[in-house]
């Protein structure tokens, strides 16, 4: 304890420690089901305090977790200290080059807020209050990524902490090693504290929800296979299977199109002969306005899930995910990739090339609602056509980077790990070597 009582003399941020009053609400993670344990919590002031929280747990032994706010913890953090980055919030715009910089603790909504005023966008998720810093180290599926790639792709420099407490400034020239595995293979190389990635024009932008009851499922899945088969790379469509407590299945299709209402709607044209929805938000709208797309909840709450990635959406595969009820899910939700996805790409996942990624929620309220949901999950993947791999970013508390990692990437992500961190200064949510 003297060695943690002695991180409030060695940096200028908030320490909080085990006994102290809001310790258990500093620690908590954004997913509520995890149980996060940790030594301590100190939230930086800014990147020079994240320096010197890193020379001292350097020289005390000491491991760092860090996380602006948790999404995707995975309660891997038994001993360490857990950095917040939440005050790291800076955000620079140069609408001429089209790059922006955004400190560790900027959540994606804050980027689009800055960026739409000059018709540009990042890579935007479905959630606003994700960190693009968090979404990026994990590679990054975005609303635009069968237009722009991954996330990660779109990193052009990083400002760091490196093992041993230095400030550096990296790019592909400068450090290429170390600047490859932190695009898409986690954090636990470095303490990035800002990004520099370019921004993408938007000029026009459409998009939104249309959702019926769940009795019309099957043609809704006939609808979006016949508009994701032929789908441009500026068009994004997702299909989603809802089930909310107190309220009837329903079947959703999200969509947001890089261009005007017209292209939009003479592309989704085959959903105009469905019948009648519940709602259509679908609308003209700034890049500011994704992150409402899917109302997705911004606030912490539990939930347990699992990703796949599938090989082709076939007849069999069509029918087989609306054949049942999906309680005690939530949410089944297919997400269209393809386009650029498909192409080289420097990062660790490198191409994508499987067509749909298939992404299973629900909300473990008790231990046998738990293992349901889990059972349900495990009979859904099986059902499917699915590659074996899983996006990085999509990985579950029971899972590890070697799912979402070939061998020989995973070599080569642990050989960075060595030969930048070899006292293992930093832990990952998904460590290199697990």
């Amino acid at each position: 304890m003297n060695t943690l009582n002695t991180l409030r003399s060695a940096v200028r941020g908030r320490v909080t420690l085990p006994g102290d009053a809001g310790f258990e609400e500093a620690r908590r993670p954004w997913n509520l089901a995890v149980d996060q344990p940790v030594a301590a919590v100190v939230e930086a002031a800014d990147a020079d305090d994240v320096a010197a929280l890193v020379r001292h747990a350097r020289s005390a032994g000491l491991s760092i977790a860090t996380q602006p706010s948790g999404h995707g913890a995975t309660g891997r953090t038994g001993g360490t200290v857990l950095l917040r980055t939440r005050r790291l919030d800076a955000v620079e715009i140069d609408p001429a080059a089209r790059r922006a910089r955004v400190g560790a603790g900027v959540p994606s909504g804050r980027l689009q807020a800055a960026a739409a005023p000059h018709g540009l966008t990042g890579l935007p998720g479905s959630s606003p209050v994700v960190s693009v810093t968090g979404v990026a180290l994990g590679g990054g599926l975005s609303w635009f990524g069968r237009a722009h790639g991954w996330v990660a792709d779109s990193v052009t420099a990083m400002d760091i902490v490196d093992a041993d407490g230095r400030r550096r400034h990296i790019d592909a020239g400068t450090d290429p090693g170390l600047f490859w595995a932190l695009r898409g293979g986690g954090g636990d190389f470095a303490v990035v504290t800002s990004l520099e990635l370019a921004l993408h024009p938007a000029p026009h932008l459409y998009g939104g929800r249309m959702l019926w009851p769940a009795r019309h499922t099957a043609q809704v899945m006939d609808a979006y296979r016949l508009i994701t088969a032929g789908a441009p790379d500026a068009l994004t469509v997702w299909l989603d299977l809802l089930h909310f407590p107190g309220s009837d299945p329903m079947v959703a299709v999200d969509a947001a199109y890089l261009g005007d209402e017209h292209g939009a709607r003479d592309l989704l044209r085959p959903l105009d002969g469905l019948p009648r929805p519940l709602s259509d938000s679908r609308r003209t709208m700034t890049a500011a306005e994704l992150g409402g797309i899917t109302a997705e909840p911004t606030d912490p709450g539990a939930g347990s899930s699992r990703a796949e990635l599938l090989t082709v959406l076939d007849d069999a595969a069509a029918k087989s995910l609306p054949a049942d009820p999906i309680a005690p899910l939530l949410s089944v939700q297919l997400r269209h990739l393809g386009g650029a996805f498909t192409k080289p790409s420097d990062s660790p996942h490198g191409p994508l090339p499987e067509p749909y990624a298939l992404y299973m929620f629900g909300v473990p309220a008790d231990p046998a609602t738990a293992e349901a949901i889990a059972a349900r999950q495990c009979a859904l993947a099986g059902s499917v056509p699915v590659s074996g791999r899983k996006p990085f970013t999509f990985l579950n508390p029971a899972e590890s980077a070697a799912d979402a990692f070939s061998p020989a990437t995973l070599d080569r992500l642990r050989r960075i790990k060595d030969d930048h961190d070899p006292h293992n200064v930093f832990r990952s949510n998904f460590p290199v070597h697990d």
